[in-house]
């Protein structure tokens, strides 16, 4: 067995040292996100500040990284989250996590601030932290150009540099987007990393897993939503969908339908200005959109005042992106969408907090509470907000603190939607219930994916629960979590469990008869769901069907993991990132919502929901629980 090798940094003295991971926690945590969670605390201590030079920050990757599994190129950050004081953790494509492991780390450790700007450079086992000053200032498209052509690279923008709240940090084109990355490496002063390596992951089970890799590449494949709807519209394909339910958010989250939508939808990009799909390292589905960008591209200059170069191909916007600088700022402009979308990864900003906060603004502006000179429907002055967000200039310096430290600020808060302080994702939660339990309870914020997603089951999916109704969201929440919280643990891309719907339902279409029925079954599925959460050490099975990532688990660390085991450990991970945001001082009360959505049953859920979860009516895991999922304290 090849256990997991990680570097510790401490960027006070330029000391690095190899940290080696114990076999006892690489079988109970495996990596990324679980792994990062223990180790934080572990090694990061109560109370300190996620901007502190004594803060720790994870980038890892887990056992699956580089084998040629599915959507396996992924990377995960976790750190102390700059919006809410609790974890994050940010999961990001690109080449960085692939080059990581092949330089010989399975992740690093980085701690303390460096003396001045400086970058660390990781070349097949070889760990260097080298001076930057150059390269600060630049936006993460520049920087990324300037070092080593073939290393992997993670780097931040102005966004980092000047703190804002929400800062993300770029791999390529790929983002780390949420809970603030960006700053927390800006905060030390690390304006990138490179890594180039020539060594190859150590399976177990070599041909093995092989095999049922390229079985599991044809399944997703011929599965019509990884095989099809991703690969032909992208995620922005669920803009419509959401709008159709009237669970797209419009106006800052006041509305859920938006008359333009389909001018922002998946389908309008896919016939205007599409150019072709492409993806990540090892990806199958290639969800990524590619469109030719602004001709008014900014370059090495934050204040995006250098000359202009020609059009040429760069990323499209994802749901969330033409969600929230669409109907939820009341516009309909998909290539002001696109325009956007690009400055902000240039900035290195994450789009759903600043779209987001940006939202708030305009709603402060109407209700004559505040003026940012910004308003709904209105998109002309937006670039230039962008970079004075990035900058932190003036008045923008609120906005650059994200939309909970604005309504504290100026009021509002009944309309500034964050949980935990972090913006919530475009799936407006009063059409989708269980979404707006996932966004409450999720540990690193308004979240969807680490809240469960039950928004693919309400509200965008094929196959609907009842969208409205409480009845066995709490079980249902509890099952995506954990099988989620595993897939990111593993290394994997979230969309690789988007095939857990079988295929027939697709085929027949959400209003057949047949799809009806058994969307109305799944509402009143939760006494199954909560006794298949209690059988979990009896699944002793693997199934493509039903989370496969277990099997490429088994095969790759020879562990016995099955589908029972891969759920347990995901519960394991979501509790752990529980026990480190009740150590740092968020409780229960901080389970809620923004008083526009109050409609919303979150009580009569959150109870039903932390029963299910084995914690005590204040959200805290029980001895019991702990004990069962043998996790220890720190």
């Amino acid at each position: 067995m090849t256990l997991p090798l990680y570097a510790k940094i401490d960027l006070d003295t330029g000391r690095v040292e190899k940290f080696p991971i114990s076999e006892a926690y690489y079988r109970k945590y495996i990596g990324g996100k679980t792994l990062a969670a223990r180790l934080l605390l572990d090694l990061m201590p109560q109370g300190t500040g996620a901007l502190d030079p004594a803060a720790v920050l994870i980038i890892n990757t887990g056992p699956l990284n580089g084998t040629g599994a599915p959507s396996s190129s992924r990377f995960n950050m976790s750190f102390k989250n700059v919006l809410s004081g609790g974890i994050a953790s940010s999961n990001c494509g690109g080449i960085f996590g692939v080059m990581l492991k092949r330089a010989g780390f399975d992740g690093l450790i980085i701690t303390g601030k460096a003396a001045q700007p400086s970058r660390i450079e990781i070349i097949d086992g070889a760990v260097s932290v080298l001076p930057a000053g150059e390269l600060w200032g630049l936006d993460t498209e520049v920087v990324q150009e300037k070092l080593p052509a073939h290393h992997g690279k993670l780097v931040i923008g102005p966004a980092g540099e000047n703190l804002v709240r929400y800062a993300s940090a770029a791999s390529g084109e790929r983002m780390a987007g949420r809970c603030g990355g960006g700053a927390v490496l800006g905060s030390k002063n690390l304006k990138a990393l490179s890594a180039y390596g020539t060594g190859m992951p150590q399976t177990e089970h070599r041909e093995q897993l092989y095999r049922f890799i390229k079985k599991w590449v044809g399944f997703i494949r011929n599965h019509p939503m990884t095989g099809d709807a991703l690969p032909r519209y992208g995620t922005a394909g669920l803009v419509n969908k959401a709008n159709a339910s009237g669970a797209l958010p419009t106006r800052n989250f006041r509305y859920g339908r938006f008359a333009d939508a389909d001018t922002v939808s998946g389908e309008t990009l896919a016939e205007t200005l599409l150019t072709r799909n492409s993806g990540c390292v090892s990806c199958p589905i290639r969800c990524e959109r590619r469109v030719m960008g602004p001709a008014h591209a900014a370059s090495g200059d934050p204040a995006g005042n250098d000359a202009a170069t020609e059009p040429r191909e760069i990323k499209g916007p994802e749901y969330e992106t033409a969600g929230f600088f669409g109907p939820n700022i009341g516009a309909s402009d998909l290539q002001k969408v696109i325009d956007l979308n690009y400055i902000c990864d240039l900035l290195g900003m994450d789009t759903i907090s600043v779209a987001s906060s940006i939202a708030f603004a305009m709603e402060l502006k109407e209700q004559g509470m505040a003026d940012f000179g910004i308003e709904f429907g209105e998109t002309g002055n937006l670039e230039e907000t962008l970079r004075k967000i990035a900058g932190r200039e003036g008045i923008y310096s609120d906005l650059a603190n994200g939309s909970k430290w604005m309504s504290e600020k100026y009021g509002g808060k009944e309309f500034a939607m964050h949980s935990k302080g972090l913006e919530m994702a475009s799936y407006e939660p009063r059409r989708s219930v269980g979404m707006g339990l996932g966004y409450a309870v999720s540990n690193r914020g308004g979240c969807h994916l680490n809240g469960g997603y039950l928004a693919l089951l309400e509200s965008v999916g094929v196959l609907s629960t009842d969208a409205q109704s409480p009845a066995g969201k709490a079980e249902l929440t509890v099952f995506m979590q954990d099988a989620l919280e595993a897939v990111s643990a593993s290394g994997f891309c979230l969309f690789t469990a988007q095939t857990f719907v079988p295929a027939i339902f697709f085929n027949l279409g959400p209003n057949h008869l047949f799809t009806r029925i058994a969307g109305k079954v799944m509402t009143y599925a939760g006494g199954a769901v909560r006794m298949m959460l209690a059988m979990k050490p009896l699944l002793h099975f693997s199934s493509l069907f039903l989370l496969p990532h277990a099997e490429a688990l088994r095969l790759a660390t020879g562990f016995p993991m099955y589908t029972g085991s891969f759920l347990i450990l995901g519960e394991r991970s979501y509790n752990l990132e529980r026990l480190f945001n009740l150590r740092e001082g968020l409780s229960a009360a901080d389970d809620s919502l923004p008083g526009r959505l109050s409609e919303i049953p979150l009580k009569k859920m959150l109870k039903k929901y932390y029963k299910v979860r084995g914690w005590d009516a204040a959200g805290i895991p029980t001895r019991r629980t702990l004990k069962r999922l043998k996790i220890e304290e720190g």
